[in-house]
């Protein structure tokens, strides 16, 4: 396969509809593929797990992990907030288990609780075998 026909192929919302811009660069050079939505609620997207991603123990880097939690942590909050003029001022990610190439992480984002100004994300990671890899939290602040 060439490298346009994997562009064309990509689809980063699935065939769910959801009231998001187009995914920045830093969603789709990660090829996150939104797996189900509930507006404003919750939201679950898979990463795949390139060789690209790997430390020298051959596991996906936590900055990548960490990535790919802001992934989804950036496009629930957008959702939830109804407003992109928002920014992370904290995320916590704990590391559980390694995940390795030719895998798929998992997460799933949920809002736990929301302000007029901050909003409070928690979102667990899994890999295909349904086992945690990592957990994180965060807090976004809606700036408009």
């Amino acid at each position: 396969m060439n490298k346009k026909e994997n562009t064309d192929s990509y689809k980063p919302y699935g065939d769910l509809a959801v009231e998001l811009p187009s995914p920045p660069p830093c969603f789709t050079n990660m090829k996150g593929r939104f797996i189900a939505a509930e507006p404003g609620k919750e939201l679950t997207v898979a990463f795949p797990v390139f060789k690209e991603y790997c430390n020298p123990a051959g596991s996906m880097q936590g900055g990548y992990i960490s990535a790919a939690f802001d992934n989804v942590f950036g496009p629930l909050c957008h959702l939830a907030s109804k407003t992109p003029v928002s920014a992370m001022v904290h995320m916590n990610t704990s590391y559980h288990r390694p995940v390795f190439p030719d895998d798929e992480l998992t997460i799933t984002g949920k809002v736990k609780s929301k302000g007029k100004r901050k909003v409070h994300m928690e979102a667990d990671a899994h890999n295909r075998e349904g086992k945690l890899v990592a957990t994180a939290h965060c807090d976004y602040l809606v700036t408009g």
